[in-house]
């Protein structure tokens, strides 16, 4: 309960956005276009990110994949009759 405490504390007391309304006004204006496309932009990167945790592949991997289809292929064509 005390990490999670600790945790909120901090959160409330230091924003991590620049954009945040808890934040004092700078005094200089910002380009509300370059923002929002900053702000896109982080997000695309974020969600590349996350997708290629879960479905990149190296490409080691992706040899060893082909290489086992291969012997698959030609274990499968081996056992095939004559007709």
């Amino acid at each position: 309960m005390r990490i999670a405490i600790g945790v909120l504390s901090a959160a409330l007391r230091e924003p991590t956005h620049p954009f945040d309304p808890r934040c004092a006004m700078s005094g200089s204006p910002i380009n509300l276009n370059r923002a929002r496309k900053a702000r896109e932009r982080a997000r695309e990167e974020r969600r590349a990110d996350a997708n290629a945790l879960k479905y990149g592949r190296t490409r080691a991997q992706k040899r060893l994949e082909a290489m086992r289809n291969e012997k698959a292929q030609r274990d499968l064509d081996a056992l095939k009759r004559e007709t």
